[in-house]
């Protein structure tokens, strides 16, 4: 039986994205902007596009899964190359990295939009990313950039029910931020590290964990994150001393694992209050 209420919001978010004349959706392979490609696809048709970013900070499967994605929904896909890794602001990694990859993604998406006759970008930002430190959101908003799940009241919750009411291969796809997001702050982004951190949790998902982070801090330190259920996996002594092995042998010199399990945005505890209070500044 389908769920009318459901139904009824998933209407709303097309209908909501019928004002736009074309819309250029931020599609990342995560199941927030899935949900937004979908309804935008619904929506306008042709004049929905989708683009994808690719750089060393995002995981191969992040970009497979946006490529299955688009596919199954229809809607015209594009992959575009951006810099980032060129801006030493980004590279410094101060705890304001995510205001310049984003600031990048949407400066390489603006020119596009009238070869592409489209009018906005949409991401996949929801209500719950309001709670957050998102640094981000901040140069979404200087760009004019909409976030038709957040102006429509979406959470977290909702929004998978919505995926999985659409069919969408993605709807229970754990949350999966860029790769450079697991480097501590002050610790300099490298295509090398990123790379590093995806191989790492690669081999982890291929152990059955299928929702973890392996943080990365200075002197090649693994804090490896996982559900707190999932800690008494790390009992096993043969699985640990695999886990030890393999992740000493992608040059990690140590690796721990941490036993508050996993915590999305841990890592902003270490971000100074002079960069989170600049940016909620500019958010609100």
């Amino acid at each position: 039986m389908v769920n009318t209420n459901l139904a009824s919001r998933a209407e709303s978010l097309v209908d909501h994205l019928r004002n736009y004349r074309g819309v250029a959706v931020a599609l990342s392979g995560g199941v927030d902007s899935a949900v937004v490609a979908q309804a935008s696809y619904l929506a306008l048709g042709n004049r929905a596009v989708a683009f994808t970013a690719d750089s060393p900070s995002v995981a191969r499967r992040d970009l497979q899964d946006a490529i299955a994605v688009a596919r199954q929904i229809g809607i015209r896909h594009e992959l575009i190359q951006t810099t980032e890794f060129a801006d030493e602001n980004y590279l410094r990694n101060q705890g304001d990295r995510c205001y310049y990859c984003k600031s990048n993604l949407y400066d390489t998406l603006i020119p596009l939009l009238p070869q592409y006759q489209l009018e906005v970008i949409c991401s996949g930002a929801n209500v719950d990313d309001l709670g957050d430190y998102r640094p981000g959101l901040t140069a979404a908003a200087e760009r004019g950039v909409r976030h038709p799940l957040q102006e429509l009241g979406f959470r977290k919750k909702e929004i998978r029910d919505l995926a999985q009411y659409w069919n969408l291969p993605v709807f229970d796809k754990p949350a999966s931020p860029c790769l450079s997001s697991r480097l501590a702050p002050g610790l300099e982004v490298t295509p090398e590290r990123t790379l590093r951190v995806e191989k790492a949790e690669s081999f982890l998902r291929s152990l059955g964990l299928a929702d973890c982070r392996v943080r990365y801090h200075e002197g090649d330190l693994a804090r490896i994150e996982v559900p707190i259920e999932n800690l008494v996996w790390f009992t096993n002594p043969q699985l640990m001393a695999q886990v030890h092995s393999t992740l000493k042998e992608l040059g990690f010199k140590f690796v721990t694992l941490d036993l508050g399990g996993l915590r999305s945005g841990s890592l902003n505890d270490l971000v100074s209050l002079t960069f989170k209070n600049k940016f909620h500044l500019k958010q609100s």
